[in-house]
């Protein structure tokens, strides 16, 4: 039994109930970027924006050998290049069509392992999903990613610190197709797409269902071709973040917005090889 009083008792514990909820607060506080009329305004480079004569073009979820084949044909009819993020427990089962996509000369870039939402994990699982994904990204297919999506769009101040860490950028979109519905067709997606769609902005589509409506990727393929078309007759360019993004002379990504936009540079005292998966400290 505590030998303090019970009123003080019940103002250690209400304190420490209102501490815990505070620090929630800070640790889920980033994924208010997740509305996107506020990420955009707020900050516009962890959207995406960048050359306003460009589109960058991004798909989520991949590899998978049932449909991104196909992304990949349709992409190469239109000669476009783009970012794939990926999930590592897809790459995992598929590495070639990982490697496939390098050779394509597309971006390829990190979704994290698991899809799911970060923020209901701490730091230690955070980091170690990231770099997991990272690690087996780069050794896959021989590219070095750069940028980062998490799933669902949702940030933490934990994924944050690790990314900075792990030197990957995070990006999120401007425009999406809300693909991954059931009721989903490629007129709904062309039409939703087409809302927000402007130069400098970073489209999000699905080459995968494996977290979405069995068959929901089709809707996103049979957009891609008018979706390209229209870009092309908005005078605008389309390809990878890699293009899309501001570059400092030597080829680093410049931040262009931070929370934390500023990935592809190493967190003050870092080491200058970010280190392979571990344990956050």
């Amino acid at each position: 039994m505590s030998g303090l009083p019970r009123h003080l008792l019940r103002r250690t514990a209400a304190a420490g109930a209102a501490a815990t909820g505070t620090v929630a607060a800070v640790h889920a506080l980033p994924a208010l970027t997740s509305v996107p009329g506020l990420r955009r305004r707020l900050v516009p480079g962890l959207a995406g924006v960048g050359d306003p004569g460009h589109v960058a073009l991004t798909f989520d979820d991949g590899p998978d050998p049932t449909s991104t084949p196909r992304f990949l044909e349709a992409l190469a009819a239109h000669e476009v290049r783009a970012t794939f993020f990926l999930l590592g427990s897809m790459l995992v089962r598929a590495p070639e069509l990982g490697r496939d996509l390098v050779q394509a000369g597309h971006e390829v870039a990190v979704h994290g392992w698991e899809h799911r939402y970060f923020v209901l994990r701490g730091p230690t699982a955070t980091y170690d999903d990231l770099a997991r994904a990272r690690d087996l990204v780069g050794d896959v297919t021989g590219q070095t990613p750069a940028f980062f999506r998490p799933p669902y769009g949702v940030l933490s101040t934990a994924v944050l610190r690790a990314a900075r860490r792990l030197r990957l950028r995070p990006v999120l979109w401007t425009a999406w197709g809300k693909d991954w519905s059931s009721r989903a067709t490629p007129r709904s997606v062309l039409d939703t797409v087409r809302r927000d769609l402007v130069g400098g902005g970073t489209v999000l589509l699905h080459d995968s269902d494996c977290t979405s409506a069995p068959g929901a990727w089709r809707s996103a393929l049979g957009a891609l071709p008018a979706l390209l078309d229209e870009c092309a007759g908005r005078g605008l360019r389309v390809g990878p973040l890699r293009e899309h993004l501001a570059p400092r002379a030597g080829g680093e990504v410049r931040p262009t917005g931070r929370l934390d936009g500023s990935a592809g540079r190493a967190a003050p005292g870092a080491a200058e090889g970010a280190p392979r998966t571990a344990t956050a400290p």
